[in-house]
């Protein structure tokens, strides 16, 4: 049986932590198993359990109090990220060997991991190996997506980390929650967006002759290869939480693979067969 793997990423604050402990409640009522294994060598709370804590392995304090290293912040998560990409085995006695195992790792913030750092392509193919099957769910927070942009910063964002994982991903606004009706309203156009018709809208802004070819140019790569679309995640709303969860469950085939119940086979004549009793549980 295969085992299952969300790598909930985006920018710092912007839900990923508050997205876990809802999928879990969620998966709760559906009576389903959902683990958590948190891979932010930085964070300091969360207020649900999980299966692993990468600051059993490594903690960002500990590295930048090491005088021998002298990192900052910055620094210092990448080095805690280096540090874990070299020691899986951690990881693997954590994960244990429980097949259909459906895991969220709730990944850290920095941007710089999923553009030119090789960390969480490694932790990837290391959970390919292991016979995950991995879907990446980026959150961008809604109320900075508001304006054209800003969207089209979280939208490069997410088609990096696309680009650079190379696994099926769904990109979520999260916090719609705290949205008001008219920001609500508002936003609907950034979730299946026209880029054409944003730039439109705002190329009086531009003043610049080459920011605004620059632009166009990324517009029009998202426009027209639909690269990237957002799902919104309003975690208030158990309907809009389980379509997040069934499009992330369709990207890695969850329950493909669950066994079907077929009908008892019968050696009488058809004329005689009872079809109702025939499809009854055993």
């Amino acid at each position: 049986m295969p085992r299952y793997a969300q790598l909930v990423m985006g920018p710092a604050g912007s839900g990923k932590s508050t997205y876990c402990s809802t999928m879990v409640q969620h998966a709760e009522t559906l009576n389903r198993s959902v683990q958590v294994v948190n891979l932010d060598p930085a964070a300091e709370y969360f207020n649900y359990p999980v299966m692993a804590d990468i600051r059993e392995l490594i903690q960002v304090d500990d590295v930048m109090e090491d005088d021998s290293l002298r990192f900052g912040p910055n620094g210092g998560l990448v080095f805690c990220m280096e540090y874990f990409a070299n020691n899986f085995d951690w990881l693997e006695e954590s994960l244990g060997h429980v097949e259909d195992d459906y895991i969220l790792f709730d990944c850290p913030g920095q941007i710089e991991l999923y553009t030119h750092l090789p960390v969480m392509k490694q932790l990837v193919e290391q959970l390919q190996q292991w016979e995950f099957r991995v879907c990446g769910v980026f959150l961008v927070d809604s109320q900075f997506m508001v304006e054209t942009f800003k969207f089209i910063s979280g939208v490069m964002a997410a088609l990096s980390a696309m680009v650079s994982l190379e696994i099926p991903q769904v990109n979520i606004m999260t916090k719609m929650d705290l949205l008001s009706p008219k920001a609500k309203k508002e936003i609907e156009k950034y979730l299946d967006p026209d880029m054409y018709s944003m730039m439109e809208d705002n190329s009086v802004m531009m003043r610049s002759s080459k920011f605004r070819k620059l632009t166009q140019a990324i517009c029009g790569l998202i426009d027209d290869y639909s690269m990237v679309r957002f799902l919104p995640f309003d975690r208030t709303d158990e309907e809009g939480v389980g379509i997040v969860l069934q499009h992330i469950d369709f990207s890695i085939q969850y329950g493909e693979d669950l066994e079907v119940k077929e009908p008892r086979e019968t050696d009488e004549d058809p004329s005689n067969t009872n079809y109702d009793e025939l499809f009854q549980d055993s």
